[in-house]
């Protein structure tokens, strides 16, 4: 095979697979979001619970399920120092980050940036992230809708 074939057959495969990623990455599936996380991060009480003697300890740690990333941005154990969020970008429902350093969710796809409490801080996206509710009993986190 000359060079100039591979080349061509290397850059045409490249292709068929950034394009096969793009596509996945673009939309989200509502039976994704509605399926309970398999590591029993949700429970009876709650869409998402954590026990906070052994889990989400430090700042900037995140647990996800059920379509929610929950962050923790800073040291206390009260409702406050914890952030619930669809994970799903609004704009085309990729799933979100948090940054620490820069203390926001960014959206990996299109760059869209959202505060803690879901506001749009730069598009694409015009829609803020819903938000869930923090209730903290004993070292029991849940989260509700």
């Amino acid at each position: 095979m000359e060079r100039k074939e591979f080349l061509s057959t290397l850059g045409i495969s490249l292709a068929a697979v950034c394009m096969g990623c793009s596509l996945a990455s673009c939309g989200s599936s509502p039976a994704e979001e509605a399926t309970p996380d398999p590591d029993g991060g949700d429970g009876p009480d709650g869409l998402l619970t954590v026990n906070l003697d052994a889990e989400m300890k430090n700042t900037g740690e995140f647990k996800t399920g059920n379509g929610i990333i929950l962050v923790r941005i800073a040291q206390n154990n009260v409702p406050a120092s914890f952030a619930a969020l669809q994970i799903a970008c609004t704009h085309q429902g990729t799933p979100v980050t948090y940054s620490n350093a820069q203390g926001k969710f960014i959206c990996p796809n299109h760059g869209s940036e959202f505060s803690t409490t879901g506001a749009v801080l730069q598009g694409p996206a015009t829609t803020p992230l819903k938000t869930y509710t923090v209730q903290i009993t004993g070292s029991t986190l849940t989260v509700s809708s």
